[in-house]
């Protein structure tokens, strides 16, 4: 394997021209995580664009994307595969009156053509280049994290009815985690690691301007700094880049050009960024303009 910076740098553009603004450390990661082939654990807040991130490498790459989403009580079956029940029964009674063994009736109902394929092993079995993408893996137990091991390091899976199936086409493994409990080590050894955080001031605003290019200059770095700034607040729920893209498209379609005179606006919108009682409860006229204060004081030095 060569490393070449450029492709790195191809990476950044690729990624910014599906909409996603990486910084070089980031595409580091996913570069290696490609040429390596190691599977890829993006961790962060909730709301900071991991998901994103798989979104938009699947789409730069042309690769399939095949996503599991991950859930208290998540097992196998919903993961990987389960057996067509009601079309195995079909065949064995199909079967009953005929003179075949009942060996072989067993191993035709036990074939891959009997599988109800999940994600994962959709992933393994893809007849292309995929990204697969687990998502929020922290919501998921222990023991579905030890079950993903086999997957992670192999790129394979077993099945005893069928025995291991290896890729067909090794996958691009992402992993995302909102860091709610901790992940195994042993998971942790076989992924290379990016944190993700909320982005700068810049870089939120690159990303405002790709998203929403009608959005006056003045008022881009207006709403960002607004946003900065409440990040820095004891609320209980921050708000992420999603949050900062919606209530900019809000503002744009109420025609405000000016946050420092649209405290009306302001208030009327603050649903799009404030996902909470209390944080809502919290945010009094007295609070925006305080806070307004500040972050167009930053926009103006």
């Amino acid at each position: 394997m060569v490393f070449r910076v450029s492709e790195v740098n191809q990476l950044v553009s690729g990624l910014a021209a599906c909409g996603y603004i990486a910084g070089n450390d980031l595409a580091t990661t996913l570069h290696l995580a490609q040429k390596l082939e190691r599977p890829v654990l993006l961790e962060g807040d909730a709301g900071v664009g991991k998901t994103a991130i798989a979104l938009a490498l699947a789409q730069y790459r042309d690769f399939e994307l095949i996503r599991l989403q991950c859930y208290e009580g998540l097992d196998s079956s919903m993961a990987l595969y389960e057996w067509n029940y009601q079309r195995q029964l079909m065949t064995i009674r199909l079967h009953e009156q005929s003179d075949k063994a009942s060996s072989a009736v067993e191993e035709k109902i036990f074939s891959e053509e009997f599988l109800l394929k999940r994600p994962l092993l959709q992933a393994i079995l893809s007849e292309q280049q995929s990204v697969l993408l687990i998502d929020e893996l922290d919501r998921a137990d222990d023991e579905f994290e030890a079950f993903l091991l086999e997957l992670l390091a192999e790129f394979q899976i077993t099945i005893p009815e069928i025995g291991t199936i290896k890729a067909k086409h090794k996958p691009l493994v992402v992993l995302t985690s909102n860091a709610t409990r901790d992940l195994s080590d042993a998971l942790r050894r076989r992924c290379l690691y990016h944190f993700v955080d909320y982005p700068s001031r810049e870089k939120e605003l690159q990303i405002l301007l790709k998203h929403l290019p009608l959005l006056p200059d003045d008022l881009s770095k207006s709403i960002v700094g607004f946003i900065q700034n409440l990040r820095q607040q004891n609320l209980k729920k921050t708000p992420g880049i999603a949050e900062t893209l919606d209530w900019a498209s809000a503002l744009l379609q109420m025609q405000v050009t000016d946050l420092r005179e649209s405290l009306p606006e302001i208030e009327s919108t603050l649903s799009c960024v404030l996902k909470t009682r209390s944080d809502r409860e919290q945010v009094n006229k007295a609070w925006i303009n305080k806070v307004l204060e500040e972050s167009t004081n930053r926009v103006t030095e």
